[in-house]
């Protein structure tokens, strides 16, 4: 059902290594794994809309899932567990950035990735993100990494398998923006995150891949400097997708 998995590759250091990571297969999911009553009201609100009811065990167990693990980390009921959401990295402050669960102490920090049948869950001392994707169709992948940084392109185009490394080079970016808060709302080719020059990866984070099923890639992002202060949040009712 859920099973903790590792980060691997030469960009794997210590910051990398103190993530926990874990990745939930939602289609094994059983009874207890789908109490309802272990989410908050605006959770069991957005579950009620889902109209898929694979995508809705999927939420489901993700988010149940989520709060157990982050609960015990805080010595806290699964039920217990509240979340906010930090301001968008440049953004107004209507807009929302990077989830992030209240803890007093401030040392829990937390990021979610679906992607096809599996969900990908990581959990740190410092801000962090995660992802998890299928790898696409080579035309696909040819077709999208002409929107990535030209040396990730470079990479994916002189690749056998150009597909697997368009995911996994995909999921570091994803990774890494969602860690710094701005998601997909940051230019794709802004940054490096190949698999080839750690050197021209974002100073100040760790990145790796992390073993996952056939057919999928995943990688996760940690901040490996910390800031002098950490930005205001807000409180939610809430959730996020």
């Amino acid at each position: 059902m859920i099973r903790p998995v590792a980060a691997a590759g030469p960009f794997a250091d210590a910051a990398v290594e103190e993530a926990e990571l874990w990745l939930l297969e939602p289609h094994t999911a059983s009874g207890p794994d789908l109490d309802p009553t272990l989410l908050g009201e605006e959770e069991r609100r957005t579950l009620r809309r889902i109209g898929d009811p694979g995508t809705g065990v999927r939420y489901a167990a993700a988010h149940i899932w989520l709060r157990r693990l982050l609960g015990e980390r805080l010595g806290v009921p699964a039920a217990d567990v509240r979340f906010a959401r930090e301001p968008r990295p440049g953004g107004s402050g209507s807009q929302e950035g990077r989830p992030v669960v209240l803890d007093p102490a401030g040392r829990t920090h937390f990021s979610l990735s679906y992607g096809g049948d599996s969900v990908l869950i990581g959990i740190a001392a410092r801000p962090l993100g995660v992802d998890i994707e299928p790898v696409p169709e080579a035309a696909r992948a040819r077709a999208l990494a002409r929107v990535l940084h030209p040396a990730e392109a470079a990479e994916i185009a002189a690749d056998h398998d150009a597909a697997l490394t368009f995911a996994r080079i995909w999921t570091r970016k994803e990774a890494y923006l969602k860690g710094i808060g701005t998601g997909l709302g940051r230019a794709l080719d802004a940054d490096y995150l190949g698999l080839r020059d750690r050197t021209a990866s974002p100073r100040g984070w760790a990145l790796a891949n992390v073993e996952v099923a056939r057919g999928h890639a995943a990688a996760v992002a940690v901040r490996t400097e910390r800031q002098a202060s950490v930005p205001p949040i807000r409180c939610l009712p809430g959730v996020w997708p």
